[in-house]
């Protein structure tokens, strides 16, 4: 009973702390996953092999995506903690942070360059790791070469995300990603469709929209970090900063968030594999189904990486008891918005589904995913908000590591490898199957939340 009741705190600044740093974060998340529901049943209405193609062309840039967000929220582990220091050593705290950015950035550049060429010289081979229709291989190579520079402005754009975003600055990442909302939805009809004189390309004109929404993101989040923002006060320059005496710092703390990451990344493409080969049918009812699960998360990603940014601020300025009520009031609002989720998959499955113009195997097949999201988002938004938030924000990145994937490799693929190939059981029990690691570190989070062991020192 005692559990229980430390889920609520009474501290009322800390719930609005959590608010304003989570609710910007959700509205731009939702704006991002409004873009791609917009790509979605605009490709949608081009045909299912045009809308498997993206899809799936689409979870290759995911692991890119995901890669940038593990070096992005490595980061944030130091530059909140960081920023939290600064009232004790604000000049030894200030240049940590400008040296962190440097690092960042730097990974970033590289990492993108490697994606970009491995999308331009090998997309075939890339396309073939996800099924072998030849209808759907043929455009998502379409599509992946409009894809190439699109590496550089997204990774970018989202690690100064989340740097500003550690420091507090959340209110310009919101306003940019509602006007790159507007140049996504304009370039995508104006290109998909042909419309105002320009030629109709389809598949590429996707591709083309989206890079073009890419580069108006990037332009100005890195404009203002570079250029105005002034608590973290990096700029060009500092390009050339010697970084080496932070480095060790950066990767003992980042290179788990990365590899846990880039791992997941992996394993959530081996799911894709799996699903890939279970049909064109299947693959439509997914990419249906996961714009509503992301727009069933927005607010426990918003929460999550606020999580992070707040115990790692209070971490630095040295309250671990405060820190750890934090974490009980982390998982009790983990729990709650898991279940206002599930009551929102199932109020819109229906209108969501009936929004697209696929056929009636598919929505069926559709149905019962949303229906299984529904269960599995009750355990993912705990899990979420004390894996990717109050855990990593406590330095506690190794074990995350291992944890995160070992449920996926060891729980969930088989177990979806197995329903699916070997029982053939419906769309739902595959689902179940390929989610299980939800549930299982949702109950490993509470004990790892109660054990205090997740508090880490963090060196400048």
């Amino acid at each position: 009973m005692n559990i229980f009741r430390r889920l609520i705190v009474d501290d009322k600044e800390f719930y609005k702390k959590v608010f304003l740093l989570a609710f910007p974060i959700a509205l731009q998340s939702m704006i991002s996953i409004g873009v791609n529901m917009l790509d979605t049943i605009m490709v949608g209405k081009l045909g299912e092999a045009s809308l498997s193609a993206t899809s799936l062309a689409n979870q290759f840039i995911s692991v890119y995506h995901i890669l940038c967000m593990g070096l992005g929220m490595g980061a944030s582990v130091l530059v909140s903690r960081y920023w939290g220091m600064k009232a004790n050593e604000p000049q030894k705290a200030a240049e940590a942070l400008k040296k962190t950015v440097c690092i960042v950035l730097k990974l970033t550049i590289g990492l993108a360059a490697c994606f970009a060429l491995a999308t331009f010289f090998i997309p075939d081979t890339i396309m073939r790791l996800y099924g072998n229709d030849s209808q759907i291989i043929t455009l998502g190579i379409v599509y992946f070469r409009y894809s190439v520079l699109t590496y550089f402005f997204l990774g970018l754009s989202l690690v100064s995300t989340i740097v500003l975003r550690s420091v507090g600055q959340v209110k310009l990442p919101l306003f940019v990603s509602i006007g790159a909302f507007f140049v996504n939805l304009c370039a995508n009809y104006v290109l998909i469709f042909g419309k105002f004189g320009f030629p109709r390309m389809e598949v590429a004109g996707a591709a083309l929209g989206t890079l073009i929404a890419r580069i108006y993101e990037t332009t100005i989040i890195c404009g203002y970090l570079l250029i105005v923002d002034k608590k973290i006060g990096f700029r060009i320059r500092d390009f050339a900063m010697k970084t080496r005496d932070l480095l060790g710092e950066y990767i003992r703390i980042s290179i788990p968030v990365l590899i846990s990451d880039g791992i997941l990344a992996i394993g959530n493409n081996t799911v894709a594999m799996v699903i890939g080969r279970l049909g064109m049918v299947f693959v439509a009812a997914n990419a249906i189904t996961a714009v509503t699960q992301q727009m069933s998360s927005v607010i426990i990603q918003g929460v999550s990486q606020a999580g992070a940014i707040v115990t790692g601020q209070t971490l630095g300025s040295g309250d671990k008891e405060k820190t750890m009520k934090q974490g009980y009031g982390f998982l009790g609002l983990g729990i709650g918005l898991g279940i206002l989720s599930a009551l929102f998959i199932m109020a819109v499955s229906g209108p969501i589904i009936s929004s697209y113009e696929v056929s009636e195997e598919t929505a069926h097949m559709a149905e019962q995913l949303m229906m299984a999201i529904s269960i599995i988002v009750l355990f993912q938004s705990s899990n979420s908000i004390m894996t990717k938030g109050v855990l990593r924000g406590g330095g506690d990145t190794k074990i995350l590591m291992l944890a995160d994937n070992a449920f996926l490799w060891v729980v969930s693929i088989p177990l979806g490898i197995i329903a699916g190939f070997v029982l053939k059981l419906p769309a739902f029990y595959i689902y179940m199957a390929l989610k299980f690691d939800q549930i299982i570190k949702a109950v490993w989070c509470v004990f790892r939340l109660r054990s205090g062991k997740w508090i880490k020192k963090i060196r400048m």
